[in-house]
């Protein structure tokens, strides 16, 4: 089939969950959340459960990218989590979207679901998954870089 396209899945319906998602490169811990949509509320909801799960004593910092809902006039920013936003079209400075890629490649490319809770099922499962696999997280998102870091 030189000169054409590989044939792929197609469907015309449309249906869309996103993973939000922290990791701790050094560490490999995760917190993801499963919500229905992107925009500011939803990255409210998620900076405030990812705050909950922070030990008291302890501030978490978070990169981002330049996306409209990580806007950090926008959002509201828990007192423990600091963000910090990366330059425009840097994304190869930004550790997650290295797992981005793995899942997108590995789970969630070229398929198709019957419905909504069918898209959330599959984040959740592509998620267990690649947590599931020991060290993956670290060895994905623990560019050389990242230690050499300081505040």
């Amino acid at each position: 089939m030189r000169g054409q396209r590989p044939p792929g899945l197609c469907d015309q319906r449309f249906a869309s969950a996103y993973i939000f998602a922290a990791v701790r490169p050094a560490t490999g811990e995760d917190f993801a959340l499963v919500l229905p949509r992107v925009c500011t509320e939803a990255m409210d909801r998620f900076l405030l459960d990812f705050a909950a799960t922070i030990p008291a004593d302890t501030h978490a910092v978070m990169v981002l990218d330049g996306a409209g809902w990580h806007d950090q006039r926008s959002v509201t920013v828990p007192p423990n989590v600091t963000l910090v936003e990366l330059p425009p079209y840097s994304p190869e400075l930004n550790p997650v979207e290295r797992i981005w890629l793995y899942l997108r490649e590995r789970y969630l490319s070229h398929r198709l679901l019957a419905d909504y809770e069918a898209v959330v099922d599959a984040c959740c499962r592509a998620w267990n998954a690649l947590t599931a696999e020991a060290g993956r997280i670290k060895s994905l998102c623990s560019y050389p870089y990242l230690a050499k870091v300081s505040s």
